[in-house]
């Protein structure tokens, strides 16, 4: 049938255009918030979440935005497990164009291509790939963005986006053979095997679902069309196209953050990294309004707040890891940006009141 199909990241050119991910994604998120209990002024104000943006699902979200509005959401409404028990009510027919490719489809098998397929014009800085593993498919996803460290609750609502394709045809009882998660395993991870019907692996290299080729073979999707499935289609790959702009800052700071640890960053690598010339590469960030300098400095102020919060890291290896030569030099950055050292934020946002 295939053997290898879309293996598709934040490299690929025709993918990567789309700024950010689809509002459709966020389908229904603000009653979904308030239903658990949760303040919607607080949640989208803190993700920075425009409501008025979720109201046209065919308007670009930025993907740290989105990610941050569910770590927030699962934050304020005290639900650990909000991503999931959002992707399990998350029908096919909410997440727009993307959805309806899958639906238009004359099978169950082409449904899960075409949705591989389309995926990164509805969201970009992602892989996504569909592997033959001979028996089983195995479906990929994992968010590649360089500011998004915190995740869990995307992945675990994409999981179900995905699962609920399957049982759109199959029924509310089928499940894949196995499902794994990157992040580490969460305090109510029963919560997981029971939504999925199946064994959930955590703290893996991807997040996957194992999908029987048995079970998706032979199937007819119930509202399968052709000439529909066309157009829509076409019309997600219009969506993606913004330009290369965007394509381009996103790949200077995946190499910025991947090198950051070698020391401090070098325009002439970057530019060489990504195929430019220094001056090309100074122009098109003067193009969205940013210098070199400027971009390093945004990547060093939102990785060291990511890691600040995990607590795994003292102070000098963090000064490290973001290619200072001295912790000094690290401090009177962080002072900078927030007006405190970092070891005075740290003990602060041990306190939920007083964070940052």
């Amino acid at each position: 049938m295939f053997q290898h199909l879309l293996p598709t990241a934040v490299s690929s050119p025709s993918a990567a255009n789309n700024r950010g991910v689809l509002s459709a994604a966020a389908n229904g998120l603000d009653g979904f918030i308030v239903q658990h209990g949760g303040d919607l002024d607080r949640v989208f104000g803190r993700s920075g979440i425009d409501p008025e943006h979720l109201l046209h699902p065919t308007l670009s979200l930025p993907l740290t935005n989105y990610c941050k509005v569910l770590e927030e959401a699962a934050r304020q409404t005290g639900c650990d497990n909000f991503g999931l028990r959002y992707g399990q009510q998350f029908q096919p027919k909410a997440l727009g164009l993307l959805g309806y490719i899958g639906l238009c489809s004359p099978t169950l098998e082409d449904a899960l291509i075409n949705f591989a397929e389309a995926f990164p014009f509805h969201q970009h800085s992602t892989l996504i790939e569909l592997v033959d593993q001979g028996e089983c498919y195995r479906f990929d996803y994992q968010v590649r963005h360089g500011a998004i460290h915190e995740r869990r609750q995307d992945a675990e609502l994409t999981m179900g986006m995905a699962m609920n394709l399957v049982r759109h045809v199959l029924g509310p009882q089928w499940a894949p053979r196995q499902v794994a998660f990157e992040h580490a395993r969460p305090q109510d991870w029963h919560e997981h095997r029971d939504a999925f019907h199946a064994d959930v692996q955590f703290a893996q290299g991807c997040n996957s679902l194992l999908i029987p080729k048995r079970d998706v073979t032979g199937h007819v999707m119930p509202g399968n069309d052709p000439i529909l499935l066309m157009l829509i289609k076409d019309a997600i790959r219009q969506l993606g196209d913004s330009g290369s702009e965007a394509n381009m800052l996103d790949r200077a700071r995946q190499t910025i953050l991947a090198n950051l640890h070698l020391g401090e960053p070098a325009l002439e690598a970057v530019a060489h990294d990504l195929g430019l010339s220094e001056w090309t590469l100074q122009r098109k960030l003067r193009d969205l309004g940013l210098s070199f300098s400027q971009l390093v400095d945004q990547i060093r102020r939102e990785t060291a707040l990511a890691h600040l919060k995990q607590q795994h890291l003292s102070v000098t290896q963090l000064a490290s890891l973001l290619g200072y030569s001295e912790t000094s030099a690290f401090s009177r950055a962080f002072k900078r940006w927030f007006g405190t050292s970092p070891r005075q934020w740290r003990s602060a946002a041990t306190t939920p009141a007083q964070r940052v």
